[in-house]
């Protein structure tokens, strides 16, 4: 066994050794493509969404160098048709872009010669494999000649493809070098044809495009915006999830906030799988939403607030779903020509859920709550001074709110629908509702919101629900339209809505606003219940 060609399969032994979900599955689909004009997969997910395991259960399936039958006798690609014809019956390839990059950086390596040293070792190893490659020149020459000693094509597998298209960002000359050696294994007549029997490609983002098109375009590609057939592969299911709370007795719908919302292809609930296994493993749902050098660039496209960036990122925050195109983004890091650019790359790294219906119209939005405080988190530190002033200014909201000031809560009101952040047509409850969403805006440090929560005899509005680690009390947010705040409060005691709350807090503030159209003005009041 070596170290990129045919590594075994000790790396998927020990994905087993400890809970594993099957996604086996993915199998079955990459076997289809075998030695077909299709055989070029393209794989794109969030980080923590699996992609390593994938390549390495890919390796021990395919490497014709071990017996992997114990590994996957029980999993779901032992009941395909096409399971015994492939497994362990190729060469494997398998290459961690991450690791030369981290290899290259405790080296001094430069990363201009990062693809002369994945070259250089890819030819070492054959030769020591096989001593009489050395007289080929070549890396495609000396892989042709492995493939005609042993008598087996490669399956490629490039877990974190994009790696060095991130790393490499601003280096045209360093991304033209890569994309060219991938073309030499993949778009080569003399030596695809003979060599190649699939290529597995995982990352973060679709194939850097080259002009218009993909800089490699005999890959089929399924992208988070894409998924295709392999939606199911991508993050955990509902019902997965479900199994995996009976298994470790944790409560699903506190999985299903903190960690459900993103849409992929046909499945409308998926589920970042690295958190909720931590949850299940600490027995505690907290955000596991880990910053990395991506997050803090993340930080400088938000500042550079390109056609208003930080006001949809706002709006976003507050719970709102908005357009997108996503048809201009360049596959890379640095090439923005506008929000849209930057919303599509929040996206691929799964800081945003994205959704095409029918028409094609394309809506993204903040999936869960994990992901909403770290957005949170992020903009605090942000330079924007509009963002900032209305944080500022929801901060002081929620403290007039606490004190009971209805006056001031009011006047906050009548100032946001002055800004540019009030909705466009302010018309009904609807567009009321969307202020709320935007006036509070940093509740999200403590509270957890929840639209038209069944309670009582009916729907409250809008309920904050304090977080284990908040001190803050409960509130119960009524609204009305042409109407009065002390018939919102009436509402709210004779429809007993706080009834939800008994047991998660002592102490509730009803608040009731109004908004009357006559005299374009808000009016609030607020009331504190004791359930204790």
């Amino acid at each position: 066994m070596g170290k990129f060609i045919n590594p075994g399969n000790a790396g998927f032994q020990i994905v087993r050794n400890d809970h594993y979900v099957d996604k086996s599955g993915i199998i079955g689909l990459i076997n289809e493509t075998i030695d077909k004009p299709r055989r070029f997969t393209c794989i794109c997910r969030p980080r923590r969404f699996g992609k390593s395991f994938a390549a390495d259960m890919l390796c021990a399936y395919y490497d014709v160098s071990c017996d992997s039958h114990t590994l996957f006798d029980d999993l779901e690609i032992a009941q395909e048709d096409s399971y015994e014809a492939h497994l362990n019956q190729y060469n494997v390839i398998y290459l961690d872009i991450t690791s030369f990059l981290s290899d290259a950086k405790q080296n001094n390596i430069r990363i201009e010669d990062v693809v002369r040293k994945i070259i250089h070792d890819l030819k070492e190893e054959l030769e020591q494999l096989q001593p009489d490659l050395a007289s080929k020149d070549g890396l495609t020459d000396q892989m042709l000649g492995f493939v005609e000693a042993t008598g087996r094509k490669f399956v490629f597998v490039i877990d974190e493809w994009d790696a060095l298209i991130r790393e490499a960002s601003g280096k045209s000359d360093v991304q033209s070098a890569y994309l060219n050696f991938l073309r030499g294994l993949f778009k080569n007549g003399n030596f695809t044809r003979k060599a190649v029997a699939a290529a597995y490609m995982t990352g973060i983002l679709p194939i850097k495009k080259d002009g218009s098109q993909s800089a490699i375009s005999d890959f089929r590609e399924y992208s988070i915006l894409t998924p295709g057939r392999f939606a199911k592969y991508t993050g955990f299911t509902e019902e997965e999830v479900r199994r995996l709370c009976m298994e470790y007795d944790m409560d699903f719908k506190k999985a299903k906030e903190w960690y459900d919302g993103y849409s992929l292809g046909n499945l409308t609930s998926v589920y970042n799988p690295y958190s909720v296994m931590m949850a299940m493993e600490n027995q505690r749902y907290q955000s596991y939403w880990q910053q990395t050098s991506a997050a803090e660039a993340l930080l400088t496209y938000i500042d550079m607030d390109e056609d208003g960036l930080q006001d949809e990122i706002a709006r976003l925050i507050s719970g709102e779903w908005i357009a997108i195109k996503t048809s201009g983004f360049q596959n890379d890091f640095e090439t923005f020509h506008s929000k849209d650019d930057v919303l599509t790359l929040l996206v691929h790294l799964g800081y945003l859920a994205y959704e095409c219906d029918d028409q094609g119209v394309e809506t993204v939005w903040i999936p869960n709550e994990e992901v909403r405080i770290e957005f949170h988190n992020i903009l605090r530190k942000g330079k924007h001074q509009e963002f900032l002033k209305l944080v500022k200014a929801s901060d002081q909201l929620l403290e007039d709110t606490l004190q009971g000031n209805g006056e001031a809560v009011a006047a906050a009101m009548e100032k946001l629908r002055a800004s540019h952040y009030a909705p466009t047509f302010y018309n009904d409850e609807q567009t009321l509702r969307s202020m709320i969403r935007m006036a509070y805006i940093t509740c999200v440090d403590q509270y957890l919101k929840i639209e038209e929560l069944p309670s009582g005899k009916g729907l409250a509005d809008v309920v904050f629900i304090p977080t284990k680690k908040s001190w803050m009390p409960a509130m119960v947010i009524e609204l009305k339209w042409n109407k009065s705040e002390q018939g919102a409060i009436a509402q709210i005691k004779d429809r007993n809505y706080p009834a939800v709350l008994r047991g998660v807090s002592g102490t509730i503030l009803l608040v009731g606003i109004n908004y009357d159209e006559k005299t374009k003005k808000h009016s609030c009041m607020i009331e504190r219940m004791n359930l204790s």
